[in-house]
């Protein structure tokens, strides 16, 4: 029974089938198209039976060795997409618990480094309670991450329909997931821990040393757990939850990733966007610059919280006063990237603000269609004094008894000014209708031409279905007219058929009323296959 099933799919025994094959010979020719029926509806019967128990099989097998196990549920496409929905569902609480987990950490860890500095050392009971809440958000959130990627993983099989998560686990998937797990494992570690720092100093060149906290090393890359606000902006966005938007980006090929989605914000609030995210790296930058200066700025400039923030607006904004510099590598490279986020950052308010200074497509329209109005009645007037120059010319050299040349040169200059004022203005017409061409209006241009031509392919299709009613109603007639002499030949035979027997009938009664036997007797009684039709002849 297991060797006739392959995949689900029952297969016919060979047994049988030569069995069957060699009992149809003896069959008579009249009878072998029914036995055949028969034996192929039994022989699929049989393949049935032995599919169903041996599929019974198999689920009674993974039953006991799996225990309580649930069997395999169905593959139909409602249960898929309310799977689907589901996991949905719970990826987003998922990618929403992991950022709440991350943001505490990393609260808890700014609050724990400068408590440390001022108020207690890294031995005390309260750094050692801040720590260990950060260990424990730390490990809640490596536990969220694994199972966000788990659901990440069942969606991936129910959309491709596969049975092992192993398949899913690609490589570039892997490392993807290992360095997410290194990225928000990194926090800074309950007790107190120094390496020694040494740095130049910016004016001096002195050699700076200092014992520093390893909790530095351990604390500033934990602001990069803030990606996880780009994958909770993308999973609660009306544009990847809602499945009108997805259905139609799948037909454009486009993908819902957290790009699209900051793209979609940049073009409808890109003031708000830019705003946000220049602050945030003002805020995060500043209190980078003041952990990792502290240790070697004796005069306290750019280890204060204001003075930081004075030397990353002014790095940021790219003025570079010099009044105030890092002096160690970590201040050098948070102030390097701040100067080219500075420089995006600029680059992108000036690409804002040119879009949001152009005009629209209807004020486009309509400003071109005030500057054409002026224009043709600029180019009007400048006719009228082409014209007018024309004729006063005419007139001072040909209508009078002593020419002025004086006043002569005075119109023929004002007739060339008004030619080339003339040419100028027709110039500027033909630029304002280049410009007034771009490629919206060239697409609606073109849209309006398709429908004219679909509304000229409509009509030519009903000309073209009447003129062919029209040939097939002449072909009747033609044939009807070429039937007439037929028709008509036969009508005139009959006539003078009739006529003939007619007058042969009246002939044999002229000659028989002589006698005496036929004098009482009726025409009608002599000819009785005559007919009644009246002619002129009788």
């Amino acid at each position: 029974e297991s060797g006739s099933v392959q995949n689900g799919d029952a297969v016919r025994p060979l047994s049988s089938l030569g069995t069957l094959s060699s009992s149809f010979a003896d069959f008579p020719s009249d009878q072998q198209q029914l036995q055949l029926l028969q034996s192929a509806i039994l022989e699929d019967a049989f393949s049935k039976v032995i599919g169903d128990d041996s599929s019974k099989a198999n689920s009674e097998n993974l039953i006991t060795t799996e225990g309580n196990k649930p069997q395999k549920k169905t593959k139909d496409i409602s249960y898929r997409l309310g799977q689907r929905r589901a996991l949905f569902g719970k990826r987003k609480h998922l990618s929403d618990y992991a950022l709440v987990c991350g943001m505490f950490g990393i609260i808890a860890m700014v609050i724990e480094t400068e408590l440390s500095r001022t108020f207690y050392t890294k031995e005390s009971i309260y750094s050692y309670v801040l720590k260990g809440l950060i260990s424990i958000s730390t490990a809640i959130l490596l536990g969220l991450i694994l199972m966000y990627h788990a659901r990440e993983i069942q969606l991936f099989m129910v959309d491709n329909g596969a049975d092992d998560w192993r398949i899913a686990m690609t490589f570039e998937r892997i490392l993807f997931i290992v360095l997410e797990l290194l990225i928000c494992a990194i926090h800074p570690i309950p007790g107190q821990y120094v390496f020694t720092w040494t740095a130049r100093l910016a004016f001096n060149y002195t050699a700076s040393v200092a014992d520093a906290d390893v909790d530095i090393i351990l604390s500033v890359p934990m602001f990069l757990r803030l990606y996880l606000i780009g994958r909770v902006m993308l999973l609660h966005s009306k544009l990847f939850t809602d499945a009108s938007s997805r259905s139609i980006g799948a037909l454009n090929k486009i993908n819902f990733d957290t790009r699209f989605v900051m793209k979609t914000l940049m073009t409808i609030c890109p003031g708000t966007v830019l705003l946000v995210f220049s602050v945030s790296c003002w805020i995060i930058a500043a209190w980078t610059v003041r952990v990792c200066e502290r240790y070697h700025d004796a005069q306290e400039v750019t280890s204060t919280f204001l003075g930081a923030m004075w030397l990353i607006s002014i790095t940021f904004l790219s003025i570079g006063y010099g009044d105030m510099v890092p002096h160690t590598y970590c201040g050098k490279g948070v102030c390097l990237l701040t100067g080219i986020m500075g420089a995006g950052c600029t680059a992108l308010v000036v690409a804002v603000v040119a879009r949001k200074s152009e005009l629209t497509r209807a004020e486009k329209h309509v400003h071109n269609f005030m500057m054409d109005t002026q224009l043709y009645k600029k180019i009007k007037n400048t006719a009228a004094n082409v014209l007018r120059e024309t004729w006063l010319i005419y007139k001072n050299t040909k209508l009078v008894k002593k020419i002025d040349h004086g006043r002569v040169r005075q119109h023929q200059r004002k007739f060339l000014q008004a030619i080339h004022q003339l040419r100028r203005l027709k110039m500027e017409q033909r630029k304002l209708t280049d410009q007034a061409n771009t490629v919206a209006d060239l697409a609606k241009t073109q849209n309006m031409m398709y429908d004219l031509v679909l509304d000229l392919q409509h009509r030519t299709g009903e000309l073209d279905r009447r003129i062919v009613a029209l040939e097939e109603k002449l072909d009747s007639i033609l044939i009807g007219v070429q039937s007439l002499p037929v028709v008509l030949s036969q009508a005139i035979a009959k006539l003078q058929k009739d006529f003939l027997d007619d007058l042969a009938c009246r002939v044999h009664f002229l000659s028989s009323s002589l006698s005496s036997e036929c004098c009482s007797a009726h025409p009608k009684q002599l000819c009785p296959g005559s007919s009644t039709l009246e002619t002129p002849y009788s």
